[in-house]
């Protein structure tokens, strides 16, 4: 039996899709209700990170895991690997995240993502890392001014991300999960190409069909923003992150997501055309 944590956002939700019939899934979360387009037959369990009772249920009987945390600074993944290990779990694999290879990230973010990795690595048990660059949908956060205005506004405009499909990531921890052969391996995950957040809005107003226009974003601008829905260590954290991507440092592209799922990592043009009813104009 696989076992999915984090089926609630972007990766898990393409990842519970595209899991197999044959496979045997049991999904964990926090709230059960919120798990959207599994399959009849697979079993949704709450569970908490922090509910040392709900992650020895959630893991009885399990071969394999996917591992996502999002608490920047916890302790969640030594607390999921100890319950791992009573249950009996042989492998963990485990969504983290490209920055971990960069010497000069040492922003809270980074920090304990390797920290992380690193309570993975010594748990005992196989694993697997997936390491990807940013999500090509992390683009939908503008689409509320695309619609309205037909704007885009970030910070950096001409930065370049090899920014990777949430699809790709979701095929390439399929293999994973499924396959023999991954153990002690990590897996850095980008797109084909480096695009840079003008190149971004020029290609979704072409796909559009209207002229969209960039307007750049002063890092005050772009701090009481993120201030609007993080923590401030997380701000400084993800303003460092952007300050980095300036430099060169996300542009890089690797082959592995293309040698994990068989074809060509999806573009951010073809990403878009899939979701571009987010970005269309309200009309009527």
């Amino acid at each position: 039996m696989i076992l999915l944590t984090g089926a609630t956002g972007t990766v898990g939700r393409a990842l519970l899709r595209q899991l197999p019939g044959e496979v045997k899934v049991r999904v964990m979360a926090r709230d059960p209700g919120r798990v959207t387009g599994a399959r009849p037959d697979v079993e949704t369990v709450a569970g908490d990170y922090e509910d040392a009772r709900s992650l020895d249920r959630a893991l009885a009987g399990v071969r394999t895991a996917f591992l996502v945390t999002t608490a920047v600074g916890g302790r969640d993944d030594e607390s999921f690997l100890r319950a791992a290990r009573g249950a009996g779990v042989r492998r963990v694999v485990k969504l983290s995240a490209a920055a971990v290879l960069d010497d000069r990230a040492q922003d809270l973010i980074t920090r304990w993502q390797r920290a992380s990795e690193e309570e993975l690595r010594g748990s005992g048990l196989e694993w697997t890392l997936l390491r990807p660059r940013a999500f090509m949908s992390n683009s939908l956060s503008w689409a509320a001014s695309v619609r309205s205005e037909g704007v885009v506004r970030a910070l950096h405009g001409t930065s370049a991300n090899s920014c990777v499909d949430p699809r790709d990531i979701a095929r390439a921890a399929v293999r994973v999960l499924t396959e023999e052969g991954h153990d002690g391996r990590a897996y850095t995950l980008t797109g084909p190409e480096a695009v840079t957040p003008v190149e971004q809005t020029r290609q979704l107003g072409r796909l559009l069909g209207v002229p969209l226009r960039f307007e750049e974003m002063s890092r005050e601008e772009a701090r009481a923003g993120l201030g609007r829905r993080y923590p401030e260590p997380v701000v400084e954290a993800l303003l460092a992150s952007a300050e980095r991507q300036l430099a060169g440092a996300k542009a890089r592209v690797d082959g592995a997501v293309s040698t994990l799922i068989g074809r060509p990592a999806g573009t951010f043009r073809q990403w878009a055309r899939d979701h571009l009813e987010a970005f269309a104009p309200v009309t009527g």
